[in-house]
């Protein structure tokens, strides 16, 4: 397997012509401001941390949208709120008279929901800072340890403390750093702030279609995500679409003593099971005839998948497993294809709660990742024809009795498509603007993604507008992202506000 040592990588097939660097503070200056003002970006970050945003409840992301009002009013912005079916979304401008371009830039306001139980601080969002113990542990430490010394190391555990509170309080900060520098961008600014994203951002779609016009823009900066494995500065551009599919097998209307009817009743879990085994080969290869069509890896693609550094063999080991699937020779080559993963499996009960029963109901919830060839309607389409190949009746709802009496094998199949997937060009102005700022930065190339793994709301942005994007990373691989104990490391905390310092006051043109 491919291994690639953690270094600086430059690579000639990718050097493309970047955008010329107009008022931008040199990289000593970028720094000593941010560490400057590295207290009042603390303080901001741990006001905003302590504001629940779980998108399930309104009042809460309520309550967020209008701290972010006065938060980005107070940096010169003018806001307004874009109406959808759900929570709004928040649209904040910065318009230079005579500009002739603008820049569009994604950032989300939304967290996963939180499970206090299964977090080491009573608050998930009361910011702890902590430090690791010579057993690799971390452990909290006052906030005045900050005012004593600064430890880089140091990291800050709360909800959305990566994604994506930690990339919003970059922005902010950096915004109001380049005001006082004089380095303010000379082109139109319009920032679009998210706050259902981790629900699939259902309502955003339809919203950017109504607005298109108030959205316009040459276009788009995305500002999530984490970077590359090596946590070196990174570019990428583009990610996968997302489909959720669940499957329900049924068995007796209520569950049966597996002592009386053992031997006689079915049970569903074996029919779910024997479906999600035909799923994939043993070598972790989609079987659904099809799935992979209309992918080409050509010979120049495939160059610029293989200048990623990546460590695939680090990869494996961290992950406790020895062996990779087989859909593609590398870890960025597999990315460019669709994939089909099972992300949770429930029937009964395990453990200590186990019981002999044969259980009423199993069910499979499955994530389909897309990438910018897939249709997602044709994938589920094949998984269909697979699953009726196998002897299934589908239903869309639960069985009736005539069903249950006419059907052996019944399967319920629903799903939904929350978003496609995305990818620019290396060299679209999106990509250009954000490795000139990395270059001005850091005096390198950045590492440059074709396509992200995870999947963000960007596709109905980049197809209703029209537009090519880029995104810029700017906190810490290792962040727990979506997990309990969610964190950012402080040097990567305040390494990001001078990534989006540089990048943010390149020449769009």
């Amino acid at each position: 397997m491919r291994k690639v040592h953690n270094q600086w990588f430059f690579a000639a097939a990718i050097v493309l012509p970047l955008v010329a660097v107009a008022q931008a503070p040199d990289p000593v200056t970028i720094r000593d401001t941010v560490e400057a003002n590295r207290d009042a970006a603390v303080s901001l970050y741990r006001e905003f941390l302590a504001l629940p945003n779980d998108a399930v409840y309104a009042e809460d992301i309520e309550r967020l949208v209008t701290w972010m009002e006065g938060a980005f009013a107070g940096r010169g912005f003018e806001t307004e709120q874009i109406p959808t079916d759900g929570s709004p979304a928040l649209l904040a401008q910065r318009l230079v008279p005579g500009a002739k371009k603008t820049v569009l830039v994604y950032l989300q306001a939304d967290g996963q929901p939180v499970d206090p139980s299964a977090w080491e601080q009573p608050d998930p969002y009361a910011a702890v800072l902590k430090e690791r113990d010579e057993l690799g542990q971390w452990r909290p430490i006052p906030w005045d340890s900050l005012a004593e010394r600064f430890d880089p190391e140091w990291r800050v555990f709360a909800r959305s403390a990566s994604d994506s509170k930690g990339p919003m309080t970059q922005f902010l900060m950096a915004m109001q750093l380049l005001d006082e520098l004089d380095a303010a961008p000379q082109y139109n600014l319009k920032v679009l702030i998210d706050t259902e994203e981790e629900m699939g951002s259902p309502n955003l779609a339809p919203a950017v279609k109504r607005d298109r016009e108030l959205l316009a823009a040459d276009f788009l900066l995305i500002f999530d995500g984490p970077p590359h494995a090596s946590n070196r500065p990174t570019v990428k551009f583009g990610a996968r679409g997302i489909v959720t599919v669940t499957l329900e097998t049924y068995g007796p209307k209520v569950a049966q003593h597996s002592g009386h009817y053992g031997n006689f009743l079915p049970n569903p879990v074996f029919d779910l099971a024997r479906i999600i085994a035909s799923l994939k080969d043993e070598a972790g290869r989609v079987t659904l005839d099809g799935f992979y069509d209309g992918i080409e890896i050509t010979p120049a693609v495939r160059e610029l998948l293989e200048a990623v550094p990546d460590d695939e063999a680090a990869i494996l080991a961290s992950a406790g497993v020895a062996r990779a699937d087989a859909v593609a020779p590398s870890l960025q080559e597999a990315l460019q294809y669709p994939s089909l993963n099972v992300r949770g499996i429930r029937a009964a009960w395990v453990g200590d709660e186990a019981r002999t029963i044969i259980p009423p109901k199993a069910t499979a919830e499955i994530d389909i990742r897309l990438v910018k060839e897939s249709d997602p309607e044709r994938l589920i389409s094949l998984l269909r024809d697979h699953v009726t190949g196998l002897g299934f009746h589908l239903i869309e709802s639960e069985p009736t009795d005539d069903e249950r009496r006419q059907h052996p094998k019944l399967l319920k199949l629903t799903y939904d498509v929350s978003y496609g997937a995305y990818r620019s060009d290396f060299d679209a102005p999106a990509g250009l603007m954000a490795r000139a700022g990395m270059r001005h930065l850091y005096g390198e190339e950045p590492i440059l993604i074709r396509n992200s793994g995870g999947s963000i709301p960007i596709a109905p942005l980049v197809e209703t507008l029209g537009i090519p994007a880029a995104s810029v990373p700017t906190v810490n691989i290792d962040n727990n992202q979506h997990s309990p104990n969610e964190n950012i490391r402080l040097g990567s905390f305040l390494e990001g506000i001078a990534i989006l310092m540089a990048v943010l006051s390149q020449d769009p043109d």
